[in-house]
């Protein structure tokens, strides 16, 4: 039996308007009133962002380069990939190389991108970019003023454990991370001992 796959809806909301009610340096925040595709007439907070690069850096050897810092929202530090606000128009593999560079010193021969999601449809517009960075070599890190980062280099296995045990909070990072586990990453070739 063939199996029947949904066709992608292509209808969007008609906006009847649309007030800026806050614009920051990093996000805005926008009422919008419209009527939603199946009809409803609704009013809708959205708030506005150019979108957002997740860096995922593999060494030469299989380590992957982690970061932590604080995050003031959680009121704790986080160990996460590398990542930062793109800006608007910018292409996510300039934006990857900056913030890796920015952040760890790392530059990456190679960037791919693996994963084009959207981190909180319900209220967020920002559209994430998560890529794959190969071929990465040290340098120095040049972090913004407000950035305290400090740079991690873990085997794969390591990560895995602390994703299985909740030890990773970041969900952009426990999703790239666990996408590179079952996708993209190389498999090791062992011998058979006889």
């Amino acid at each position: 039996m063939a199996k029947k796959t949904a066709a992608k809806r292509t209808e969007t909301a008609q906006v009847l308007s649309s007030e800026m009610l806050y614009q920051g340096p990093v996000f805005g925040l926008r009422r919008d009133e419209l009527i939603e595709p199946a009809g409803l007439r609704t009013k809708r907070e959205v708030i506005t962002h150019p979108g957002s690069v997740v860096v995922l850096p593999v060494l030469p050897d299989g380590r992957i380069v982690m970061i932590e810092q604080y995050r003031h929202a959680t009121k704790q530090f986080l160990l996460e990939l590398v990542a930062g606000r793109m800006e608007p128009g910018e292409d996510p593999k300039t934006a990857a190389a900056r913030e890796l560079a920015e952040e760890t010193g790392y530059k990456a021969k190679k960037l791919k991108v693996f994963l084009d999601v959207y981190p909180t449809p319900g209220f967020l517009e920002e559209r994430m970019f998560l890529l794959l960075a190969s071929g990465c070599v040290a340098g120095q890190a040049s972090p913004e003023d407000d950035e305290k980062i400090v740079s991690t280099l873990y085997e794969p296995a390591k990560l895995e454990q602390m994703i299985h045990e909740g030890k990773l909070h970041d969900a952009k990072s426990v999703a790239g991370l666990l996408y590179y586990f079952r996708f993209l990453r190389p498999i090791r070739k062992t011998t058979k001992k006889r």
